[in-house]
């Protein structure tokens, strides 16, 4: 667990910020991680010291040496959240006390200190308020805030750095998928996997997803949306997507997800288990291999497919790829997912009622 420590932050206007009719039209072009905030959040972390030098200050480039760690080994993780403006021109964060434990059990696993939890709350809110103007309100869109941690000693033996530096920053975006919210192509890699059991699969570290950037332009490359990735021991088991996690909606009415282990342990994965659990609708937790998948899919058992996280929310899944040929899933249509999809956004905004708890408000 993470270390209680009093860290006071220090705010630093940015001096030229994005005047505001510039700024509006930015925020109409939508898109996703190409328009940035004013702001970012900064603290370092010295072995012998703890984390010090909290700041809020002008969004700028970081300044590091070629013998830095990050750049050799890779010792860097990060969280993706979203602020939303909500009904009555609130602004809300959705379980973000979640992403903060995620984010320690990222840096266990990379051998990095962790990040005490409400310090991580206090810098994600602290960017949030300062550059609350950066909130879309349009249909679809939320600011995208990143939190992130990276080793920066300057050394080239092999070990855990002794200085690091955890940085927030934020990115007003659109829908994640061109096109908005329809069916999406899946190409199945049977050549790369993206990770192993007692390997990273469970931490959010880029290096996981610098390895499945071959395998999603090989999805691409063969006109899908999206990479979904099966077992590194058999090569047989579903997994998950290049940066979502999948479930399946039998002809029961059941759902059906891969366990825990080799996955990310995803925040609106959890969440649309709790919606679905609250509904009365069975969710299994269980291995399913890609040959069940195909079978189901031709005899009618498999009912929708859809794949969810943060950055997409849920988005159906209508067509899958692979190198032996095709094959569609249901009849095209995804009331299990939509009525989902409607649901948790509808929490996400203030429109349906939050019994959950998983909204904090920034007032």
């Amino acid at each position: 667990m993470s270390q209680k420590q009093d860290i006071s932050f220090s705010v630093i206007p940015n001096p030229s910020p994005v005047p505001a009719a510039e700024r509006e039209k930015l925020l109409a072009q939508g898109g996703f991680g190409t328009v940035f905030t004013d702001h970012m959040v900064t603290i370092e972390w010295t072995e012998g010291r703890g984390w010090h030098d909290a700041q809020v200050r002008a969004r700028a480039p970081f300044s590091i040496d070629p013998a830095s760690s990050v750049l050799h080994y890779a010792q860097e993780i990060f969280e993706g959240m979203k602020a939303y403006r909500a009904e009555g021109n609130s602004v809300t964060l959705f379980r973000p006390d979640q992403n903060a434990r995620r984010f320690n059990l990222s840096a266990q696993r990379l051998a990095m200190p962790e990040v005490p939890e409400e310090v991580f709350l206090e810098a994600v809110e602290r960017l949030v308020d300062i550059d609350r103007d950066w909130i879309p309100g349009a249909d679809g869109s939320s600011l995208y805030v990143r939190p992130f941690m990276f080793a920066n000693e300057n050394f080239l033996g092999v070990r855990s750095s002794r200085n690091f530096v955890f940085c927030v920053i934020a990115s007003p975006v659109g829908n994640y998928f061109k096109g908005g919210a329809k069916p999406l192509a899946l190409w199945v890699s049977t050549e790369y996997t993206r990770a192993a059991r007692g390997g990273t699969g469970e931490a959010k570290c880029g290096g996981n997803y610098a390895a499945s950037l071959v395998a999603q332009m090989e999805a691409t490359e063969n006109g899908c949306d999206q990479v979904v990735f099966l077992d590194s021991a058999e090569h047989r088991w579903v997994e998950e997507l290049g940066g979502m996690n999948i479930f399946f909606v039998m002809d029961d009415g059941s759902l059906l997800t891969t366990p825990l282990g080799t996955i990310l342990r995803g925040i609106t994965r959890d969440s649309v288990i709790q919606l679905a659990k609250a509904q009365g609708i069975d969710v299994k937790e269980a291995p399913y291999s890609f040959e069940q998948w195909q079978a189901d899919a031709a005899s009618g058992k498999l009912r929708e497919v859809f794949a969810c996280g943060t950055a997409a929310v849920i988005a159906p899944i209508g067509e899958v790829r692979h190198r032996g040929g095709s094959f569609t899933i249901g009849n095209g249509q995804s009331p299990v997912a939509e009525k989902l999809r409607d649901q948790l956004v509808g929490i996400q905004r203030g429109r349906v009622a939050d019994t959950h708890g998983w909204l904090r408000t920034i007032k």
